[in-house]
């Protein structure tokens, strides 16, 4: 009987054949290897009693959000990789004395069947991240942070360990840090409304620029505001940078525009790292547009220039100093004096004729000027750069960061949250984090060039889901693709940079 249209036919194999379709992820292994990642997670996480490891779970899960998985239940696709999970098991003894193993299989009551935790069982490990303690302390109404516990703050070592590793490979002397939260959408029953009006949850993460990773993060309901304690997680992220970081520099939103915040960056109350240096969106309220409009003369106004093709292109929008002190520290003697730019781009009329009444409302502010009207923006700084050369800088922001995001929540895991819970969802957030640093970490220190900039779809389709066949010959296991495939040289030369990352024994 025919199944379609054209003449193939879909059959299931009788018998185990070896085949994977995921033969660059085993390159992945053998990075994690070189880091020490699983001795990493063991030594900050102490979930797992019995059963599955907490190395086994997290880097399972990880896997999952690489290959392409962002749903728990994807982990049973990763099984039924036959090819993949036995160089799995096979890798996972690696080293191992037979004392070792022995032990690791007496974690199973009944022995140990798969080669990857099922997703009843990733499940239950993830239900430990919850506090139900900390769900008692809820107001309704009120921004609610939960106190993350012992398991959350050891995904969060992890990762530290993560940047540390970076950061030994690529050395930086500046920190570039963009703070910036990010809505994830869902129909959770217990999710609370974000601003937007939609259920969601609002992470706020800590993007370090230099190195691609995100340094820190914190999973909150999407009632919490963007701005709510960044203060707080500015300090946690700065106790996070490694050894050979010299200098900060803080660039956030509108967000970020609170003058405790402001303050602690200028007088340099960070014990490590002194004064850092920030731009940050300001708040156009009106006595700022007041400032704009009796203090800025149109002589004052400079073009913004972008570049295009080696060449300097004039835009539509201008940029001037601001005169202005807002009425929050204006009353202080002692408070820091801090340097203001506008930024103005003409929008031209909007009216129709013989309308006295205002006829849009705009999501940003909007100024009008010599029977103009202009968008109106502001930015709030302590450097002393070129006023054009700074607003580049502060919108690389957006490009970077923003992507970031979007990386999280559609290339991997971050998108699809796996409980009502809210632990639970802390923890899927921490573990797709890892599992995106981590891929920075494959793309810039050991692939390089231009796969630095590529996406997971790209990674994916060239890399990471290709077919191959696993063959067991003299105690060695092959991975053999087809002939003349492009990607066995990218596997070969991988391996090879990842090798030299490894310690040699002293």
């Amino acid at each position: 009987m025919a199944q379609g249209v054209l003449g193939f036919k879909y059959e299931e194999e009788k018998h185990d054949t070896g085949m994977t379709g995921l033969a660059g992820l085993p390159v992945y292994l053998d990075l994690m290897h070189a880091m020490g990642l699983s001795e990493l997670i063991g030594r900050h996480l102490q979930v797992k009693q019995q059963g599955w490891t907490d190395a086994q779970m997290v880097l399972s899960l990880m896997l999952m959000n690489i290959a392409g998985g962002d749903c728990v239940g994807d982990l049973s696709k990763v099984e039924k990789d036959e090819g993949f999970c036995r160089i799995l098991r096979r890798v996972e003894q690696q080293g191992m004395r037979r004392s070792e193993r022995r032990e690791m299989e007496r974690r199973w009551r009944k022995g140990r069947r798969r080669s990857v935790p099922s997703p009843s069982s990733a499940f239950r490990y993830l239900s430990a991240f919850h506090d139900g303690k900390q769900e008692e302390k809820r107001v309704d109404g009120k921004a609610f942070i939960p106190v993350p516990n012992g398991h959350l703050r050891g995904l969060a070592k992890v990762n530290e360990e993560m940047a540390a590793f970076m950061q030994k490979l690529d050395p930086k002397k500046t920190a570039t840090l963009d703070q910036d939260a990010t809505l994830v959408a869902t129909a959770k029953r217990d999710a609370l409304f974000s601003y937007k009006g939609f259920k969601s949850y609002q992470p706020l993460n800590t993007w370090w620029s230099e190195h691609q990773m995100v340094l820190h993060t914190e999973f909150r309901d999407g009632n919490v505001p963007a701005g709510y304690e960044q203060l707080r997680a500015l300090k946690e992220s700065l106790a996070l940078l490694p050894q050979g970081v010299e200098r900060v520099r803080l660039r956030s939103d509108t967000a970020g525009y609170q003058h405790s915040l402001l303050r602690y960056c200028e007088r340099g109350e960070d014990c490590r790292f002194s004064r850092i240096e920030f731009a940050i969106g300001a708040d156009v309220t009106p006595e700022f547009k007041k400032a704009v409009l009796t203090e800025v003369e149109d002589k004052d106004w400079k073009a913004i220039y972008k570049e295009f093709n080696g060449s300097r292109i004039e835009t539509d929008q201008e940029w001037a100093e601001v005169c202005f002190v807002p009425n929050a520290i204006g009353h202080s003697k002692d408070a820091p004096v801090y340097r203001y730019i506008a930024i103005r781009e003409a929008m031209g009329s909007m009216d129709l004729p013989g309308m006295s009444m205002p006829q849009q409302a705009f999501p940003f502010q909007t100024l009008q000027m010599d029977l103009q009207h202009y968008k109106l923006f502001g930015l709030v700084t302590n450097m002393d750069w070129d006023g054009d050369a700074l607003i580049h800088w502060h919108r690389e922001r957006c490009g970077k960061s923003e992507e970031a995001h979007s990386v999280m929540k559609k290339d991997f895991a971050g998108g699809k949250l796996p409980s009502g819970d809210f632990g639970e969802n802390a923890a899927w957030w921490w573990i797709m984090i890892l599992a995106m640093n981590f891929n920075t970490i494959m793309k810039r220190l050991v692939l390089g060039g231009s796969w630095v900039s590529r996406r997971m779809k790209a990674i994916r389709f060239s890399f990471i889901n290709i077919p191959g066949r696993i063959v067991e010959r003299s105690r060695e296991l092959i991975i053999r693709l087809v002939k003349g495939h492009p990607s066995l040289e990218l596997y070969l030369n991988a391996r090879e940079r990842i090798m030299k990352m490894v310690p040699v024994p002293g």
